[in-house]
């Protein structure tokens, strides 16, 4: 296996690489995620515009330094995701509230500043924010475009494997149309 396909920051959409930031509407230190910032590459932007319609487009902003940009999280599971029970959909639901709040954060900081922002919710593959979207965002085919993790298919299932949780992991996104400055200097302010 190359290199490039072991560590994730080597993909060629990587602005920051990936790193731990503690969820500031969260008291609780397991809510800490694992965040990126990217450029989308060709294969998501395609993916991109059947999921928002170019949603982003009509939303005020323009300029030369607007860029979409997506934002993978993923979240540590105390449990293995891909095991069933009420204690595996217990866990699930937390890390669903966890990352809602945190985007939700995301994207007012980002809509405050004027720019287009949105976040799927991982249960649907939906948009959160823009209306009239029903194509799904699989966030395991982004999580292996944007990071190079793996997945593997269990049944009718892709099964997404962090390099260094396996499959104990809970991956979401957020998308924006901001310039890379705006988002660079949003995600620095999160703490590690």
């Amino acid at each position: 296996m190359s290199e490039q396909h072991q560590h994730p920051s080597d993909t060629s959409s990587v602005i920051v690489p990936p790193r731990l930031v503690r969820n500031t509407q969260s008291a609780n230190p397991d809510d800490d995620l694992e965040c990126s910032l990217h450029h989308l590459p060709k294969p998501l932007l395609r993916e991109f515009g059947h999921v928002f319609n170019n949603e982003h487009e009509r939303f005020g902003g323009s300029g030369n330094n607007l860029q979409l940009l997506a934002i993978p999280t993923n979240q540590r599971a105390r449990e293995d995701l891909v095991a069933v029970g009420d204690h595996i959909e217990a866990e699930k639901d937390r890390l669903l509230n966890v990352f809602l709040t945190f985007g939700k954060c995301v994207c007012e900081q980002l809509r405050s500043q004027g720019y287009w922002a949105d976040y799927i919710d991982p249960c649907s593959g939906l948009p959160m924010i823009s209306l009239n979207c029903n194509k799904v965002y699989s966030e395991v085919d982004g999580m292996e475009c944007l990071l190079n993790y793996k997945a593997y298919n269990a049944g009718f299932c892709k099964i997404l494997t962090h390099p260094k949780w396996g499959s104990s992991v809970y991956p979401a996104t957020i998308f924006a149309y901001a310039p890379v400055e705006v988002a660079k200097t949003l995600m620095a302010s999160f703490p590690s």
